[in-house]
């Protein structure tokens, strides 16, 4: 059983969506619902407290159990953006590089555009080759916020 919650986070709420029966977070979007809902399964509660860590810049990597479907293009790219750190930035090109397809940098920007779970999948580390900041679900100015968060601490 699928269940939706809102998480208000410092650039907006976040719609998250878990899969109660298998405790996996499936989804994160970012919405304009106003109502915030409040963890009730102890895995909701742990979202939430590593979400809060997160934000506070107490919380450099994620535990939380996700599952993101994809073409096996999308899922390389995701489980190499997962080796970027917290703090750092990789562009599309050097990301396109490390997945063994260095001229596939457009390839590489569709597949972040599918990421169904961005902070988790930090899709927001992606630049343009000269540092520059480019397409992001949530906006530029959500990416610019991430960012700056993890540059503080």
């Amino acid at each position: 059983m699928d269940n939706r919650m809102f998480y208000r986070s410092p650039m907006g709420e976040l719609n998250l969506v878990i899969d109660l029966d298998e405790d996996t977070i499936i989804g994160i979007g970012f919405s304009s619902h106003q109502a915030i809902t409040e963890p009730v399964t102890d895995y909701e509660q742990e979202i939430y407290r590593q979400l809060d860590a997160y934000f506070r810049g107490e919380l450099k990597e994620f535990d939380l159990a996700f599952f993101a479907t994809g073409t096996v293009f999308q899922l390389m790219v995701w489980e190499e953006l997962m080796k970027v750190p917290y703090g750092q930035t990789i562009s599309y090109g050097e990301l396109a590089k490390r997945v063994g397809m260095p001229k596939a940098a457009r390839a590489v920007g569709s597949a972040l555009s599918r990421n169904p779970v961005p902070i988790l999948v930090p899709c927001h580390r992606v630049v343009g080759a000269k540092g520059q900041l480019t397409g992001f679900a949530g906006g530029i100015d959500v990416k610019q916020t991430l960012l700056n968060l993890e540059k503080q601490k």
